[in-house]
Formats: structure tokens, sequence, C-alpha cells
């Protein structure tokens, strides 16, 4: 289990935070806003009203201990830059901040911010490329419980042929595709010989439920 904290719970926050929560995570959301905090609170570990740009009392919830801590806040720029630098300060490796335009990016990096968001670009650049560059992929119909996703190798797959782990007998799961970064090269529908390397990414189709069991090994 992972564990994610998300601050500011506008709309890209609570719903960041409710599908991290809802992918088996550990989630800690966090607002200067009661009702928002009320809002989240059935779709997180742990609720909390506070003003994030008070740097002791963020120091004190231990954030540099999770995995990533997703920035979220409204059109205050001064906001997001504060919370960005105390994050940075106490120690938390991995901040995505949302940004609302390109100068804003700028100084959320400069501050700390180790991956930058732009929710409306990132989603109409999707749907334009969905439209004139389609990919299979994207018109699989999925029921919600089933995921199809691209996940690094637990160690213990490393070195070994896919005929050996047997993931759709041990996990329900199927491995459709292999993405080799050492050399590049693209394998759909591997072969049950095919040797797992530490640097491959696996392209998996299977329940949600199997999908982390296999996400847990990492």
């Amino acid at each position: 289990m992972k564990r994610f904290a998300v601050i500011g719970l506008g709309n890209f926050g609570f719903h960041a935070a409710k599908a991290l929560f809802e992918d088996g995570n550990e989630v800690v959301a966090i607002d200067v806003d009661k009702s928002k905090v009320h809002a989240i609170d059935p779709h997180s570990t742990e609720a909390i009203v506070l003003d994030s740009t008070n740097k002791e009392v963020l120091r004190s919830l231990g954030l540099e201990h999770m995995d990533a801590v997703i920035v979220s806040t409204g059109t205050k720029i001064s906001t997001s830059v504060l919370i960005c630098l105390y994050l940075q300060e106490v120690g938390v490796k991995k901040i995505l901040a949302k940004a609302l335009d390109d100068d804003h990016a700028k100084i959320l990096k400069r501050v700390g911010a180790t991956e930058i968001i732009h929710p409306e670009r990132d989603m109409a650049v999707r749907v334009s490329r969905g439209l004139s560059r389609p990919n299979v992929l994207d018109f699989i119909p999925l029921a919600d419980e089933f995921d199809l996703v691209q996940v690094g190798p637990p160690s213990d797959f490393v070195g070994r042929s896919l005929g050996d782990l047997n993931l759709r007998a041990k996990y329900n799961v199927h491995v459709i595709a292999i993405k080799e970064l050492v050399p590049e090269n693209f394998v759909l529908v591997p072969a049950a010989g095919f040797v797992i390397k530490d640097s491959d990414i696996l392209v998996m189709l299977g329940r949600s439920e199997n999908i982390r069991r296999i996400k847990a090994l990492r």
C-alpha cells in the first residue's frame, strides 16, 4: 500500500484523492475549508482541516514519509508556491503541483515541485490525440472492476520467463504486451519464453484487485 497526501480539495483535488483511495492507497486529504474536508472524508484515510501555508503545522504531519504529495490549491498563486516550498524544506521527495499557467509552473519547479500538472491542457491534448491518432486500447470497453495498466516488474519477476511466472493462473492477470526500454522495443502478446528484465514495462489486463496484488509485490 502506498501513502499519498492531497492538499487542496477543489474539483481536481477531490477526485484525485478519491481515485487514489479507491485504488487501495492510504490517502490524507487536506484543505482549509471544512465543507470540502467533510465531503472527502468517506473517500480518504484521514481528512484534515488545516492551513497548509503554516510551515510548522505542515511539518507536524510527517508528509516526508509519503510516496507523493499533490498540491491542488485555488487561483491564489502564492498559496501553492508557499506550500511547495515548505514541502520541499520538510523533505517530501515527490511533489506534484497544479499550475495555472506556464509562469506559475516555472515558479513551482523552482521552489520544489517535481512534477507539474496542467489539468485542462493535459485533458485537451489527450482528447485531441485520441481523435486524430486513435489507439486501439482507447476503444476497449472495460468494466469498472477491470484495469489495463503499465507496471514495472516486481524484483521477483526479473530474470524469470512469463511461462515460469504463470501470472494468468496465479493472479488471473494477462500480460498483453511488454515495452522494452533497453533497447527500445514493443512486444505485442509476448511468448511464454520471454524473460523479464528490470528495465521492462508490463502491459497487463485484469481485475483491479488482482492488479493491485501484483503492484503490492514491488
